[in-house]
């Protein structure tokens, strides 16, 4: 994923780490439908991924961490 792009649909308070995490497992899960389907993709399930994403099709859930959980 390019930097600028994760600029541009990542919200201030969203990780970049988690938002590469979710759109790989997005992807994983876009290609394995279509080997199960026995469907040829034309673009890289990443990119199918990505596009979801900016639809707003999924969303990503970011865990608390550890060191905001002891604040609370």
């Amino acid at each position: 994923m390019i930097k600028p792009i994760a600029d541009l649909i990542l919200k201030p308070e969203q990780s970049r780490y988690s938002l590469v995490i979710a759109i790989s497992k997005r992807a994983r899960q876009i290609a394995e439908e279509a080997e199960k389907n026995h469907t040829v993709l034309d673009e890289k399930p990443v990119e199918l991924a990505v596009r979801e994403y900016v639809n707003h099709k999924f969303t990503m859930v970011e865990k608390v961490g550890r060191e905001n959980q002891e604040e609370n």
